[in-house]
């Protein structure tokens, strides 16, 4: 991996370019096509001209290039696009109960449709004009989080930051990238999710990438837009989907290398893929917040490094971070050891770590335990809000693990864990209720660990 540069982008008072490179150059493209930059800016200017007058817009594009179209288009047309946490109806109603200005558009016909929807026509028309261009301080985005620890609350994002940000994921993925021509890029990920947009979105717009349109989820579909790439691609992903495709039998093309976020990824899942697919598997840590600000190689590091003009200042809360793109630093309920050198190692958040009898562990170690089980194919180990007879809440697990039973899990478990720390209830399921981007929302994992009896899953 080669060393980290200084990235410095200062704000720019006259607007700045929306894109980069030459009009030739591919932005995106798929199994019959490259669309190049010249063709995608006359279908920016296209549909800004038909958006309705409005402040906000939710965009819910299935197809990527029809996503990054229509994000321009709002941008240009001077609207912010609001960014919810899940592309669910009831998350977007909530959002667009806090802005009753916004309208929503989409490529594909919604059911239940949200109100205020703008159908993007089959066939994008185009319109000369002159070159797309922003105010370096516009607000181009709202990011939402999650909301697993309360209400989720918004995060504005400025061109600027975005272009300081991407900046800073360029120098990061040095050795990944093409260093003479465009990297063609395939990700899982939406582009509505925070890391979507900035590997996916921004990156193709600021940098010389080509995405693919789609976003395949399972290892045939992903195989098969892999192999549209013209060159060896980088694959985006997240360690659900990179586990999957592990587990699979199918052979994959050469890729450029791997890139992981939205949960931890195992080092014994990295160490695996790269042997697997003969490429590095690149880690990025960041949050909705702060986008991502660290990377490592995680089948070799344990340490994670920041990106270029990250500083973090450990806090008995969790830890603030520090950086270019932001304006002030941001809180993340992260515990992290911060060595002399600036390089960080995770011990955790703050509502993972367990004290049980005057023992701690913390909920991410108990899952990384559990996932090494043999024959486990998906797992997560979490705490009930309910507290039992002596005040203690207890640790529960739900496990997809088909050739095993429960007794035999808990007795690999017994293994390496005090009994205190034992997932009791161990429910074992077919699958788990992960999102788009393979994250648990809690909600879910408690109706499904008290729901009715699972169907067989041996």
């Amino acid at each position: 991996m080669s060393a980290v540069v200084d990235v410095v982008i200062t704000t720019q008072v006259a607007p700045v370019p929306l894109t980069c490179g030459d009009g030739a150059r591919a932005i995106a493209f798929d199994a019959g096509r490259a669309i190049d930059l010249r063709t995608f800016t006359r279908q920016v200017r296209a549909l800004a001209a038909t958006l309705p007058h409005a402040r906000h817009a939710i965009n819910l594009c299935e197809d990527r290039y029809r996503y990054l179209v229509a994000f321009c288009a709002a941008a240009v047309r001077g609207q912010t696009t609001l960014m919810p946490a899940s592309r669910a109806p009831a998350m977007i109603e909530q959002v667009l109960a806090q802005y009753p200005d916004a309208y929503c558009i989409t490529d594909v016909e919604l059911s239940p449709a949200p109100p205020h929807c703008v159908r993007m026509l089959a066939t994008l028309d185009e319109l000369d004009g002159e070159p797309l261009m922003l105010e370096d301080e516009w607000r181009v985005a709202i990011g939402f989080t999650s909301g697993s620890t309360g209400q989720p609350r918004p995060y504005d994002k400025t061109w600027r930051s975005f272009r300081t940000s991407t900046a800073q994921n360029l120098a990061a993925l040095d050795g990944l990238l093409s260093a003479n021509g465009v990297t063609h890029v395939i990700a899982t990920v939406p582009p509505q999710h925070m890391y979507g947009m900035e590997m996916t979105v921004l990156l193709p717009l600021l940098g010389q990438v080509s995405v693919h349109s789609a976003r395949p989820l399972f290892p045939a579909d992903v195989v098969r837009a892999l192999c549209d790439a013209p060159s060896p691609p980088l694959l985006v992903t997240t360690p659900v989907h990179l586990r999957a495709l592990v587990a699979s039998d199918l052979p994959l093309p050469p890729l450029a290398g791997i890139v992981s976020a939205t949960a931890p990824l195992p080092p014994e899942l990295a160490a695996q893929a790269e042997a697997r697919f003969g490429c590095e598997v690149r880690e990025v840590f960041g949050s909705t917040e702060t986008c991502v600000f660290a990377r490592r190689r995680t089948a070799r590091d344990d340490a994670w490094t920041p990106l270029p003009g990250v500083r973090l200042a450990p806090q008995p809360d969790g830890t603030a971070v520090h950086a270019p793109h932001l304006r002030e630093p941001v809180v993340l309920a992260d515990l992290m050891d911060v060595h002399a050198d600036g390089r960080f190692e995770l011990r955790g958040r703050n509502a993972d770590l367990l004290d049980i009898a005057g023992k701690r562990a913390s909920l991410g170690d108990l899952t990384r335990k559990l996932l090494a089980v043999p024959g486990v194919e998906d797992g997560v180990v979490f705490q009930l809000d309910a507290e039992d007879a002596i005040g203690v809440r207890r640790i529960a697990a739900l496990v997809v693990a088909p050739r095993l039973e429960e007794g035999d899990i808990l007795h690999a478990l017994r293994q390496h864990l005090d009994p205190v720390f034992l997932p009791r209830p161990l429910r074992r399921v077919a699958s788990l209720p992960r999102n788009e981007t393979g994250k648990l929302p809690r909600q879910a994992l408690e109706a499904l660990l008290h729901g009715p009896a699972p169907l067989p899953v041996g």
